[in-house]
């Protein structure tokens, strides 16, 4: 089997720094301290691959130095090189580069490492090739798209299952999100278009499901978080992750919320689309911190798509215990399995969250849910 691999080295730098994307923003990341993402999210992806020994049963085709060429050499996989020129900073262009040579060689499969924009160009890039089949692993901020595995982990998977022929191949909707309107506070989200790929239930996020705008889902969002608030610690901070679902506390407080951003509520005050540094900077007693926080729809995944700010170490610090999971009754449903996932990049993070961890469901209602 011929595999291709690329590497968007750019994807998912402005998740930790709070600029909710990475398009046309990279240099303003790397400024405010954000580090490279992919690398390590590829290096994961391709070191299982190795510990399956599916690399013996492949020919890998990858792109030069940061595209690719490192990640697969630091795993001590042998590759083969596509004849590509590659300038000091990577764009668009360069993948869809990739992408055209990958089909010119006659890959069985396409693997990225990326986000949503990532998707969109490889959608562009393959055209009238449309039946080569496509995988990614997620190192994007929001991933929205239905193409990405849960985790780098389950990419490899899904290869194993691809190569055993034991896997049926789907259209994957790929989303197109307006990032700038995003940092203005707009949700502003269209189907960009299809990309073919395997489905191998539970390793697959699927597409974000937006919370449906009925009575009955606003009722019980603004249910839950009565009951959130009535709970509340008066003297704590409460780190409000994104989301309608979450809105509703802030809207009960009488305080503003960054709908796509993270902001701390203390009795003193609001702090406004926060991102790591600032929070790791701002919050000086750590035990009496609570995060609240809504899992993205249909792919349940809650933490690692869109809220990266609330990172590995802001979660180490406030522990699971102090973590309150909202969902509405809809909500839930829409969850493949009716579990929960985690991607937050840290193994131990991850594995520190996995097990049953309470959900509140409705005023007064609390439901146990499983974290995979």
């Amino acid at each position: 089997m011929r595999m291709g691999f690329l590497v968007n080295p750019i994807a998912g730098l402005g998740g930790k720094v709070g600029l909710k994307g990475s398009d046309n923003v990279a240099r303003e990341a790397l400024r405010m301290g954000a580090t490279p993402v992919a690398p390590q999210r590829g290096f994961e992806f391709l070191k299982k691959l190795k510990e399956l020994e599916l690399h013996q049963q492949l020919t890998l085709l990858t792109c030069p130095t940061v595209m690719g060429e490192r990640v697969v050499r630091s795993v001590g996989l042998s590759t083969c090189i596509l004849p590509m020129q590659m300038k000091s900073q990577t764009t668009a262009d360069d993948t869809k580069e990739a992408v055209r040579l990958m089909v010119e060689r006659k890959v069985d499969l396409i693997s990225f490492v990326g986000g949503d924009g990532t998707a969109r160009d490889i959608l562009d890039a393959l055209g009238g090739y449309d039946s080569t089949p496509v995988l990614g692993i997620p190192s994007g901020v929001k991933m929205y798209s239905g193409i990405f595995a849960v985790h780098p982990s389950d990419a490899a998977f899904i290869v194993e299952a691809f190569l055993r022929e034991e896997v049926q191949l789907v259209d994957f909707e790929v989303i197109d999100a307006d990032e700038t309107a995003i940092r203005r506070g707009c949700f502003n989200i269209r189907l960009y278009g299809f990309l073919k790929g395997p489905f191998v239930p539970a390793h697959i996020q699927g597409s974000k499901q937006a919370s449906p705008e009925t009575l009955d889902e606003h009722e019980n969002q603004m249910a839950i978080a009565r009951f959130i608030v009535e709970g509340m610690d008066r003297g704590a901070a409460y780190i409000l992750a994104p989301g309608t679902t979450v809105k509703g506390v802030a809207d009960l407080l009488g305080i503003t919320k960054t709908l796509l951003g993270v902001d701390v509520y203390r009795d003193d005050g609001v702090m406004l689309d926060v991102n790591e540094e600032r929070m790791l900077r701002e919050i000086a007693d750590w035990q009496r911190v609570w995060i609240i926080v809504s899992p993205i729809g249909r792919q349940g995944i809650l933490f690692g798509r869109g809220n990266q700010q609330i990172s590995p170490a802001i979660i180490q610090r406030v522990g699971k215990e102090k973590i309150i999971v909202m969902a509405t009754k809809a909500k839930i449903r829409s969850f493949e399995g009716g579990v929960l996932r985690v991607d937050t990049g840290n193994i131990e993070v991850d594995s520190m969250l996995r097990g049953y961890i309470r959900v509140a469901t409705d005023y007064r209602e609390w439901r146990l849910l499983k974290v995979n």
